[in-house]
């Protein structure tokens, strides 16, 4: 047994600067080694006081260590012969191992509707979170008033702590739906009620939400081709079936999907700005998706990620507003217009839809921390976020007019679009230049690029680079184009 002592001591190492106890991690050291296999169903413990003397602590913070693993049944108390690893773990074998000529324990089976090798899963790239040239979907950082928001933040976290430390109410805090619905009105033109808006965990979990709530599996999508990865990763893992319909200058091609699909259950639209190309649904596409829908009895997902930064004329009111038979389901997030890590979205609905939705956000939904909450409806109420909004306008029209002097000197295999809103642009390539090959050396280079077949579930007869300008400042934004201009793949 001393033999056996000694090799099981020999593994342990306990830390006397943690914080945790000296009893706890003796504990969490023996019971790793016998998940591990290094004391096997029948053996004998060391006594106590053996273990305690070799590991260096006292024989009480050896005995509570013992005493857990007798409480947690790895090991068994006899009296008068010792402490014995039970035979509950005779079936366990090491982790990693197999027994010999026996395979190896598969991955578990994932859903139906949630295969991780399917084509259309959009493998997303995560994005960095320091501002540098030409990263997508990152808002200028930068210029985002942190003394209001810290001023905010600290009267909330020194308020009440029901609000701060409860579940707070279901469907999101009454203060911020108000100011949503407020805010909706004044700038997109959107009638609606506080009790029409419900807040998420950002635009993912309201995708998710309603595929959950309106979908069967193997019901069918209309999603933009090219389009937002995140919203077809959401619809794909609730069992959408999901139809890629083109897009030109005017929006999604309505006669594209009702040639491909004219029984669907949802389309999925991102109108005010498309999401890669950049294009505004025409008035004409709008009512012609909105009398499809109604035609298929089918609903319209409007994602409106980042239509309040439109930089010249007056923007298009949202296709939520122009819905008068209730199919359209309004998203939004404050990702772009304030910081990503808030996680904070919500989805407008139509009147008809408001009890189901209440149940489900009772029922099990649940929404980002009530005092995040408090801070972004005080934010708007004191109209700090309308001024925000007016300075990031300027700021990204500023970026995006430095984006387009600067590309000026690209060559002509690559030629930047202009765009009216938002904070990103597309460069279409030319001569059947290869858009991985371009990120790829623009990356070697420390400069971030997206190829557009990243947005694409089917390939188009197009080939290009998303360019981010609002995390770049100008003279970020220089310098990248100064290294693209001289890459070997687009000479």
């Amino acid at each position: 047994m001393k033999q056996a002592s000694g090799a099981l001591l020999s593994a342990i190492r306990l830390d006397r600067t943690s914080r945790r106890s000296l009893s706890v991690q003796l504990y969490m050291a023996l019971r790793d080694i016998i998940l591990s296999g290094g004391l096997r169903p029948g053996e004998k413990l060391p006594a106590t006081r053996i273990l305690a003397r070799e590991a260096g602590v006292s024989r009480t913070t050896a005995i509570d260590a013992v005493d857990r693993l007798v409480a947690e049944g790895m090991a068994e108390s006899r009296v008068g012969a010792g402490t014995y690893i039970t035979d509950t773990l005779e079936a366990r074998v090491a982790a990693g191992d197999a027994p010999s000529g026996q395979p190896a324990e598969p991955q578990p089976r994932l859903s139906d509707a949630l295969s991780l090798d399917a084509p259309d899963y959009a493998r997303r790239t995560w994005l960095p979170h320091e501002a540098r040239a030409f990263i997508t979907a990152l808002p200028a950082l930068d210029a985002f008033p942190m003394a209001h928001w810290a001023r905010l933040s600290a009267r909330h976290l020194r308020g009440g702590r029901g609000m701060v430390m409860g579940y707070g109410q279901p469907k999101g805090f009454a203060p911020l739906r108000q100011a949503i619905a407020t805010h909706l009105g004044a700038l997109k033109g959107i009638r609606c009620s506080p009790e029409q808006v419900f807040v998420t965990s950002g635009a993912q979990q309201a995708f998710s939400i309603i595929g959950k709530l309106f979908l069967t599996p193997g019901d069918r999508v209309w999603m933009e081709n090219p389009g937002a990865s995140g919203a077809r990763n959401a619809l794909l893992s609730e069992g959408a079936d999901l139809v890629p319909v083109d897009v030109d200058s005017d929006g999604l091609v309505v006669a594209d999907g009702l040639a491909k699909s004219p029984s669907f259950r949802l389309a999925f639209v991102t109108p005010s700005h498309q999401q890669p190309l950049g294009h505004v649904m025409s008035l004409h596409r709008r009512f012609e998706l909105l009398q499809a829908a109604a035609d298929a009895r089918a609903l319209v997902i409007e994602d409106d990620y980042d239509g309040e930064f439109h930089h010249d004329g007056t923007p298009q009111p949202a296709l939520c507003s122009t819905d008068t038979g209730g199919r359209v389901l309004y998203v939004g997030t404050f990702s772009k217009t304030l910081f990503p890590s808030l996680r904070l979205g919500y989805v407008v609905v139509p009147e008809r839809m408001v009890d189901v939705f209440d149940r489900v956000f009772q029922s099990w939904a649940s929404g980002p921390s009530t005092a995040t909450q408090a801070i972004v409806a005080d934010f708007m109420d004191e109209g700090h976020f309308a001024t925000h909004i007016r300075l990031m306008r300027r700021l990204y029209k500023a970026r995006h007019d430095a984006l387009m002097d600067a590309g000026r000197s690209l060559p002509d295999s690559l030629r930047l679009q202009e765009t009216s809103s938002g904070f990103h642009t597309l460069g279409d390539l030319e001569d059947g230049r290869d858009e991985q090959a371009v990120v790829d050396e623009a990356g070697a280079k420390g400069v971030i690029l997206a190829p557009l077949s990243r947005y694409c579930m089917r390939p188009i007869p197009r080939a290009g680079l998303v360019f981010g300008f609002g995390s770049a400042t100008p003279e970020d934004i220089a310098r990248g184009i100064e290294t693209i201009r001289d890459l070997p793949s687009l000479r």
